[in-house]
Parts: structure tokens; C-alpha cells; sequence
């Protein structure tokens, strides 16, 4: 039990939970959680691969294009929901349910339940060449996604050369993985029937995120800390006040 102060009767404000050390563990706890809520967390998993399982579970079952495709939109607005319910951000939650009705309505006017997955297919196959991509031209788009969110902008282009070198390697992973992911798909959207892809896409909805999560997560780790430039601004503009309280101090 901690001891308590005589003279004022409160307890000692230092202890092992503060500190530098417990303040560093705290900032690494938080860059850890918004590295992955800024990719969905478990919801945006949910989100994103649940709607499609029941997709083809039902249509595996019956083999009706509209009651599948129906039952899946329902989910994903009933998940929607949910998050509103939970206070949640709504970002990941319209974009699952834009991303099913989307395929819904593409299914039940083509006639072929293979086409429910196909909007998902060309988002991801777009998407991993928007990383390959923006590798190539330095600007790697994980650091475009993570900087804002970590206070740190743009600073790792021009003064953090170290979190360049880990955005660009973690910006890779995800291409590659998402690459690797669109050359199994594809084919058995060619050639397979439409159980066999949905079994497969749901299979690899959330292994290759978690590993591109995890990969992201080791390249940021072995990285020189982000630079808070909200902090620099912050404090250049206390220093600006401080400086012209003096002045007129001084003038008057």
C-alpha cells in the first residue's frame, strides 16, 4: 500500500506506473492501437468478411442469388448499425456495406453469384497497386495513412529517414500480400464455381490483414520514433506568445 504524506495527507504521485519509462510504454500502447483501428480493427474484419460468408453459406444451402445477396446486405447494415450504436467511426462500416450492396446488386442483375465477390477482387487488386505503386515513388501510402494519425504528417519524408525506409518496407509487404491474394482469387473466379471462391475468399479475408498488420508493425518497431510535429507547432506557438507577452511587457 502506498504511504500517505503527513503534512498534506495525499498519496506520493511517483511510483513504477510513472515516469519517462511508463509515459513511452503508454505513447507505444496508443501507436500500437491506432495502427490497427486505422486498418478497421476487429470490427472492420468483421465488416469485411462475415457479410461474405453468409453470402455463400446461404446460396450453398439454396442456390437463390437474391435471398443470399438480401441476407448479406441485411447483415452488413445490421453491423452498420451496431457500430452507431457503439459510438463507433462509421468510415469502415459504410464502406463494407457500399462494398456488399455494391456486389449484391451486381449479382442479381448479372445472374451470376460469382459476381458478388468481383467489386472486392478489383478493390483489392487497384488497391495493391496503389501500394506497389506509391513505393516506387517514395511516397509510400502506408506513411500517407499512418503519419496523420501518429502526429507526425510528413516530417518522415524530409527529417525521419529511418520511418521513410519502414513506411516504404511495411507499404511492400501490403502490396505483395494483396498481390499473392488477387493471383489465387482470380483464377477460380475464371475457372472455379462460385462455392469454391466464396470458401476461398472468406479464407483469406482476415490471415493475410492480420500478417500485413503484424509485418507493418515489426518494420515501425526497429524504427527512430515518429516526430510529433503537432507538438513542434504547439510549442513554437507558446514560444511566439511567450516572446511577444515580453515585448509588451517590456513596451510597457
Amino acid at each position: 500500500m502506498a504511504s500517505i504524506d503527513k503534512r498534506t495527507g495525499a498519496q506520493p504521485t511517483t511510483g513504477p506506473e510513472q515516469g519517462p519509462e511508463h509515459d513511452a510504454a503508454a505513447s507505444k500502447a496508443a501507436a500500437d492501437h491506432a495502427l490497427l483501428e486505422a486498418f478497421g480493427g476487429v470490427w472492420g474484419m468483421i465488416d469485411t468478411t462475415v457479410p461474405g460468408l453468409v453470402f455463400v453459406l446461404i446460396y450453398t444451402i439454396n442456390r437463390d442469388i437474391h435471398t443470399a445477396a438480401i441476407a448479406a446486405l441485411g447483415l452488413s447494415l445490421v453491423l452498420a448499425l451496431a457500430r452507431l450504436v457503439r459510438r463507433q467511426t462509421l468510415k469502415h462500416a459504410f464502406s463494407g456495406v457500399f462494398g456488399v450492396a455494391f456486389g449484391a446488386v451486381f449479382a442479381m442483375m448479372s445472374g451470376d453469384a460469382k459476381n458478388f465477390y468481383l467489386p472486392g477482387m478489383l478493390y483489392t487488386l487497384g488497391l495493391a497497386v496503389a501500394y506497389v505503386v506509391s513505393a516506387l515513388a517514395k511516397y509510400p501510402l502506408i506513411g500517407l495513412l499512418l503519419g496523420p494519425i501518429l502526429k507526425e504528417n510528413l516530417s518522415w519524408r524530409t527529417r525521419n529517414p529511418g520511418r521513410l525506409v519502414a513506411y516504404t518496407k511495411a507499404t511492400w509487404a501490403w502490396g505483395i500480400i494483396l498481390l499473392v491474394k488477387s493471383a489465387i482469387l482470380f483464377p477460380l473466379y475464371f475457372w472455379g464455381n462460385v462455392t469454391q471462391l466464396g470458401w476461398v475468399k472468406v479464407a483469406l479475408g482476415i490471415p493475410p490483414f492480420l500478417l500485413c498488420v503484424y509485418l507493418t508493425w515489426i518494420f515501425l518497431a526497429k524504427a527512430p520514433p515518429p516526430i510529433d510535429v503537432i507538438a513542434e507547432m504547439e510549442e513554437a506557438e507558446r514560444a511566439e506568445k511567450a516572446e511577444r507577452d515580453a515585448r509588451e511587457a517590456a513596451n510597457n
